[in-house]
C-alpha cells in the first residue's frame, strides 16, 4: 500500500524550491512516447507482407505452416491496417473524456503510470497478433488499450502545466502537447531500424520491433511519473498578478465541467478541433505511403521515412510555436490562421504532384502539419479562456472526443478514397486529388465555426462555494 500512496495526488505536491520547469521535462517523457502514434505509419507496408514477405501474398505453403496460427492465407490490405490508427485515436478521445475526471481528482502521476501500464501492454500485446497473424488482437492491443493510453497520457500533463504557468497559457500547452507531435521524429526511424534488424528472408520483425518498442517506452514514460508535480494550493509564479475582471474571450470566472457541455461555445470548438484535425490525421497517417505513390522513383522507402520524421518535427514545433503566439493574438484568431491558410494549401498539393515538385509537396504539407499540431496545443488555452482554469484538464478531455471522430473520418477518406480511385483506374499519383480539395472544404466549415464563438454567457458561471465544484475540485482522501 505504501508503494501505491506514492502515485497519489497529495504526494505529488511540490514541496518550497521546486522549480515549475522540472514539469515540462515531465510532460515530455509521456508525450514524446505516446506520439509514436504519428509515426505508425511506417509499419504499415511491412505488415502487408507478413505471410508474403517480399510482397503481400500469402507463401505457397502456408497450410502446412500452423493451420491453427493463419486462420487467412491473406495478407493483410491498407484499408484493414488503416483501422488500427483510428481505432487508437477514437479510443484517446473516448478514455480522455472517461477518464478526465478520474485524472484532475488522482492527479498526473497516477495517470502518468497508468498510461504507461496501458501504451506498453498494447504493444506487447500486437506483438503477440502479428505473430499469430490475428489483426484482431492488434485492434484490441494497439487500438483499444494503446487508445487508452494515449488518452489518459495525453490529458495527464496539461491542466498540471496551465496550473504551473498561469502568465503563458498558450505556451505552457504548447510544451505539454509539443512532444506528442515530435514521438515519430523519433519512432520513425527507430521503428524502421529495429525492423532492419530483426527482419530476415524468411520474416518480417515487425513483432519483435514491437516488444522493444513496448519496453523503452515503458521505462521513459515512468521516469515522467515520478518527476512530476502539482503545485500547491493558491501558488502563483513571483510577480504574477491575475487580471481583476474579464477580457474579451478571456474570462476570470469559472464553469463547471458538465455545464461547459450545455454551452454553444463548446459544441463549436468542438466542431472547430475536429474539422481541423480530419484535415490534417488522415494525412499524416498515410504519409508514408502516400509521398511515395504521388512521386513514385524521387521518394524511396527511406525518404518516406524521413519525410515522416520531418513532418513530425514540425507538428512538435508548431505545436510550441502556434500555441506560444497565440498568447499574443489570441486563440480565435490563431485558428483563423489556420482554416485560410490550410484552405489555400490544400488546394495547392495536386498542383505540386501535377508539376513533379517535391519540394512543393514538402513545403506544403510541413506548414499544414504544423498548423495541425498547433491545433492541438492551441485548445487547451482557448477552453481556458472561455470556461476557467479550475476545469479545464477535464473540460479539455471531453473536447477530445472530436479528436476520436476525427481519427475515423480522417484515415477513412483518404484510406477509402485512394481504394475507390485506383479501382477505378485513377493512377496512384492522382489518387489523393480529389481528397485534397474534400480537406480543404472541411477548413472552411471551420472557419465559420470559429467565427461564431463568442464570449460564454454569464448563466453558466459558477457562483461562490458552490458544492459541486468542492467535490470534484479535492482528491477522494480528503472528501473522506
Amino acid at each position: 500500500m505504501a508503494l501505491l500512496s506514492f502515485f497519489d495526488r497529495e504526494n505529488t505536491v511540490a514541496k518550497p524550491g521546486f522549480s515549475r520547469w522540472m514539469v515540462p521535462p515531465a510532460a515530455l517523457c509521456v508525450h514524446l512516447c505516446i506520439g509514436q502514434a504519428y509515426a505508425f505509419s511506417v509499419f504499415n507496408k511491412p505488415m502487408t507482407k507478413l505471410l508474403g514477405i517480399s510482397s503481400s501474398t500469402a507463401p505457397a505453403n502456408w497450410q502446412t505452416n500452423l493451420d491453427w496460427v493463419h486462420s487467412t492465407p491473406n495478407d493483410w490490405t491498407i484499408p484493414e491496417l488503416g483501422w488500427i490508427f483510428s481505432i487508437a485515436i477514437f479510443f484517446l478521445g473516448a478514455s480522455s473524456a472517461v477518464f478526465g475526471r478520474w485524472v484532475e481528482e488522482g492527479g498526473p502521476r497516477r495517470a502518468m503510470f497508468t498510461a504507461a501500464l496501458c501504451w506498453a501492454g498494447g504493444f506487447f500485446l500486437s506483438a503477440i497478433g502479428v505473430y499469430v497473424h490475428q489483426l484482431w488482437l492488434i485492434y484490441i492491443g494497439y487500438g483499444f488499450i494503446g487508445g487508452c493510453a494515449l488518452g489518459i497520457g495525453y490529458i495527464s500533463p496539461v491542466s498540471t502545466l496551465i496550473k504551473w504557468f498561469p502568465d503563458r497559457p498558450g505556451m505552457a500547452t504548447g510544451m505539454a502537447i509539443m512532444g506528442f507531435g515530435g514521438g515519430a521524429f523519433i519512432a520513425s526511424p527507430l521503428s524502421v531500424w529495429l525492423m532492419s534488424k530483426f527482419t530476415t528472408t524468411t520474416h518480417v520483425g515487425v513483432a519483435e520491433t514491437f516488444i522493444v518498442l513496448g519496453c523503452v517506452y515503458f521505462v521513459f514514460m515512468m521516469v515522467g511519473a515520478v518527476i512530476v508535480r502539482v503545485p500547491p494550493p493558491g501558488w502563483a509564479p513571483a510577480g504574477y498578478v491575475a487580471p481583476t475582471q474579464s477580457v474579451g474571450l478571456i474570462t476570470r470566472n469559472d464553469v463547471f465541467v458538465y455545464d461547459a457541455l450545455k454551452t454553444p461555445q463548446f459544441w463549436l470548438i468542438w466542431w472547430v478541433l475536429c474539422l481541423n484535425v480530419t484535415a490534417g490525421i488522415g494525412v499524416l497517417g498515410q504519409a508514408s505511403l502516400m509521398s511515395q505513390e504521388m512521386f513514385p522513383g524521387h521518394i524511396t522507402p527511406v525518404a518516406a521515412a524521413g519525410f515522416v520524421g520531418l513532418m513530425s518535427l514540425f507538428n512538435m514545433g508548431g505545436r510550441f510555436c502556434w500555441a506560444t503566439v497565440s498568447d499574443y493574438i489570441g486563440r480565435r484568431n490563431t485558428y483563423f490562421i489556420f482554416m485560410v491558410l490550410g484552405f489555400f494549401l490544400y488546394c495547392l498539393v495536386p498542383y505540386t504532384g501535377k508539376i513533379g515538385s517535391v519540394a512543393g509537396f514538402v513545403l506544403a504539407f510541413l506548414i499544414i502539419i504544423s498548423m495541425y499540431g498547433g491545433g492541438f496545443s492551441t485548445v487547451p488555452a482557448y477552453l481556458r479562456d472561455m470556461f476557467g482554469t479550475r476545469y479545464v484538464g477535464a473540460i479539455h478531455g471531453l473536447l477530445l472526443t472530436a479528436w476520436s471522430m476525427a481519427g475515423i473520418f480522417g484515415p477513412v477518406i483518404i484510406n477509402y478514397l485512394r481504394e475507390y480511385n485506383l479501382t477505378h483506374g485513377v493512377p496512384k499519383a492522382q489518387a489523393y486529388n480529389n481528397t485534397m480539395y474534400i480537406m480543404a472544404g472541411l477548413l472552411v466549415i471551420g472557419f465559420i465555426c470559429n467565427f461564431m464563438v463568442k464570449a460564454v454567457d454569464a448563466r453558466f458561471h459558477m457562483k461562490a462555494n458552490d458544492p459541486r465544484g468542492d467535490a470534484l475540485a479535492q482528491p477522494a482522501a480528503a472528501r473522506g
